[in-house]
């Protein structure tokens, strides 16, 4: 009797964008500064402004006027922000010496993955719009098998991107991994059910990222690869593992 082999299980690794796979860090200050100037308000710090990437714009604009006293914009207010916010960074973004540009290695890792039959996949803060042409602009954007932002799913930390994302591609839970540099990247994984892997070259320390829940933390992003077939082979790894 021939012997019947079950399939293998489909793996994904799920990457946030900003921070993680593009250094984006320093368009975004001085567009939400830029912006937050334009509307009559105090700019805020660029320590603020990193605090809050990875949330959903109107999300992080609210986080940022109750951080430097102003009054948390609404309706017509809020729409004049994030327009002028949207403006600033593409008008940045697009300048070839001041615009955002993939973390070196990225590109091989991702076809590292791909090579080891990994899926990939996005989950980021960014609108939809933002997000393809950042993509789209690096010959980023095909490599990934389904995408999910604010604009169709709840944003971070909610789980509803993840929880999406497995329900796109068909992977389970246990066989899934969140990579990220933000505690909010962190924080949707945990809630979602899976595992999250930090990256030391994004927004928050390795300590913080720990102790939000990341199994490792990637120092470059070379270690990303042998640190996910780490993680999905034996989840009983703690913290300790890290490649930082």
């Amino acid at each position: 009797m021939a012997r019947i082999t079950a399939p293998s299980p489909l793996r994904l690794v799920i990457f946030d964008m900003d921070g993680t796979l593009v250094d984006s860090a320093g368009v975004i200050v001085a567009a939400m500064q830029a912006a937050f100037a334009e509307t009559g308000r105090p700019a805020p710090a660029p320590s603020a402004v990193h605090g809050v990437i990875g949330l959903h714009l109107p999300e992080a604009m609210a986080r940022l006027c109750a951080a430097i006293g102003c009054d948390v914009p609404e309706g017509a207010a809020a729409a004049a922000l994030t327009g002028a916010y949207r403006h600033h960074f593409l008008r940045l973004d697009s300048d070839p010496e001041q615009g955002s540009m993939l973390f070196p290695g990225i590109p091989a890792v991702l076809e590292r993955l791909e090579a080891d039959g990994l899926l990939l996949a996005v989950a980021t803060g960014k609108g939809r719009r933002g997000m393809e042409r950042v993509l789209d602009g690096h010959g980023l954007l095909q490599r990934f098998v389904a995408t999910r932002t604010p604009d169709e799913s709840p944003g971070k930390p909610h789980p509803g991107m993840v929880l999406d994302l497995l329900a796109l591609t068909g992977a389970d839970a246990a066989d899934t991994v969140v990579v990220g540099d933000s505690l909010f990247d962190m924080d949707m994984a945990r809630n979602a059910g899976v595992a999250a892997l930090g990256v030391s070259w994004g927004t928050a320390p390795p300590a913080l990222l720990r102790d939000a829940g990341a199994i490792a933390v990637a120092g470059t992003p070379e270690e990303i690869p042998p640190l996910v077939d780490r993680i999905l082979a034996d989840r009983s790894l703690g913290p300790a593992v890290s490649g930082a």
